[in-house]
């Protein structure tokens, strides 16, 4: 263990003061366009994870719970799924502007739920308003193949319908932007949802709906809170509901295409991610060193498409390293009050916490060094050190399994096959990257690696306008762009004889 950060105070802020008390939202679900009592009496204890303090209390929805909701967006869809795209575009855009006004109280509700940084949750605000933003414009422009006579005598028209209603179930890492890729393609397609926010993070998501609930008809955006096992189960078996949407853990998607299947629903499902970083001889290092600094730590790591498992020619890979040790070695850590320039923040869990750590214990037991950071930080709160182990062998644990914290991985290969090959080794396939001053390799190695999106001397770079999912067991479907909007409705062919 390296003591230059394990042992590094993290930098404290003022306690309380984040969010007023009167600046949380009601703490029921969100059913039919008002808040509601749940069936049950049992709540969850919502923990900041900067200091291991109770916020709030929220309570643990039932199956009579999903029930209710599902059956007010059911009343809601029929009038909703005949509306016109400018319609649907139109309030949608007033959704955005309502986020946009409300900024500040969302990024510090955020933070306070999460422990991220503020520019961390500032940046996810603005994410989610471009979100709804784009959505709102793309609805209105849906194409599909032109309408002909396929067949003699025979006019065939393909229309594209909303698929119904959608059941959602929601991360902890990204609680509102989260909710937002999957709220504003459901709703400019012209479904109603019901949607499970994380038990851990359930603060943005009915905030949002506390802020929007007068811009919805009622019925067309419901929320339960809970359990995966009990709400997010029940919505996954629901009959009633046409598909179901989840961004979570690979255990969570098994789970909930397993329930699916009960009733051959439709499963759109974005899980987890190991990314390979492949940076031949010929990369720039300081720039790849840099540019790792952000995308393999941001959300202190907690972050399925993050850098986290680097692979570096052998005879650039102690140059690397050290670039890359020296980026982190001058990353902030904090809670979310300490300052504007903390960039690391907690862990999101106790349990999370201990998760992380375990990988880093066994690590060590194994000879796998660090040359920076590698334990737990001392003081409240749930902080890891961010962690750079180096001379990992290939196969281990660390290489293999999707850490979620602050912990890259390095290891080295000596040709391009050995590279393209290790980097398809794990069961995810999310994203990677490739880092390469040869054109010809550019445009070659993406090809042949297995995952949903692969940069080129970039890394964790996004946009409402490009797709975003994994292939293997990082899931199916698509968020963003408009191919979520296609996973989000259905085609139909209409076929009109008109021989005479």
């Amino acid at each position: 263990m390296n003591p230059t950060l394990t042992t590094a105070a993290v930098r404290r802020g003022q306690k309380g003061g984040l969010v007023a008390s009167g600046e949380l939202p009601p703490l029921k679900h969100f059913i039919e366009g008002v808040f509601v009592s749940s069936s049950g009496a049992t709540t969850t204890k919502i923990v900041n994870p900067s200091d291991a303090s109770v916020i709030c209390e929220v309570p643990e929805g039932t199956a009579e719970d999903v029930d209710r909701a599902v059956a007010a967006a059911k009343r809601a869809q029929t009038a909703w799924e005949q509306t016109t795209p400018k319609e649907r575009s139109d309030l949608i855009h007033r959704v955005a502007d309502r986020i946009e006004e409300h900024a500040d109280v969302l990024a510090r509700l955020e933070s306070l739920n999460t422990g991220k940084p503020l520019a961390t949750s500032q940046d996810d605000v603005a994410g989610t308003v471009d979100t709804f933003r784009f959505m709102a414009g793309a609805g209105r422009a849906l194409t599909s193949m032109a309408a002909g006579d396929y067949a003699q005598g025979h006019t065939s028209v393909i229309l594209r319908e909303p698929v119904g209603i959608v059941g959602v179930v929601t991360p902890w890492n990204y609680p509102l932007l989260m909710a937002a890729w999957k709220i504003a393609p459901i709703l400019a397609a012209g479904n109603s949802l019901v949607i499970k926010p994380s038990e851990q993070t359930p603060l943005t998501t009915l905030k949002l709906a506390e802020l929007i609930s007068d811009l919805l008809p009622a019925g067309v955006l419901n929320i339960v809170t809970g359990q995966g096992p009990s709400v997010g189960t029940r919505l996954a078996e629901h009959p009633d509901i046409d598909l179901v949407a989840l961004t979570g853990s690979v255990n969570s998607g098994r789970s909930v295409a397993t329930a699916a299947g009960s009733t051959v629903k439709r499963v759109h499902l974005e899980l987890g991610g190991k990314a390979p970083v492949v940076i031949f001889a010929d990369a720039d290092l300081a720039a790849a060193a840099e540019s790792l600094r952000a995308a393999s730590y941001w959300n202190s790591g907690q972050e399925c498409g993050a850098a986290c498992r680097v692979l570096v020619h052998e005879s650039v890979a102690e140059q690397f390293t050290e670039l890359f040790v020296e980026q982190v070695r001058s990353f902030v850590i904090g809670d979310p009050l300490a300052g504007d320039d903390v960039e690391i923040g907690p862990m999101i869990s106790e349990a999370h916490f201990h998760r992380v750590s375990g990988f880093l214990d066994r690590a060590r037991q194994q000879g796998i060094p660090a040359a920076i950071g590698g334990g737990p930080l001392d003081g409240p709160g749930f902080f890891i050190a961010p962690t750079v182990l180096t001379d990992v062998p290939g196969g281990s644990e660390v290489s293999q399994e999707e850490i979620f914290g602050p912990v890259v991985t390095v290891e080295t290969f000596s040709d391009e096959d050995e590279a393209i090959a290790r980097a398809n080794e794990v069961d995810y396939g999310l994203s990677a990257s490739v880092w390469t001053g040869d054109a010809a390799r550019s445009l070659d190695v993406p090809r042949k690696l297995h995952f949903g999106t692969v940069w080129v001397n970039s890394h964790l770079v996004l946009a409402s306008e490009v797709p975003w999912g994994g292939f293997k067991g990082s899931g199916y479907g698509r968020d963003l762009s408009i191919y979520a909007l296609e996973d989000f409705s259905r085609t139909k062919h209409v076929m009109l004889n008109h021989t005479r």
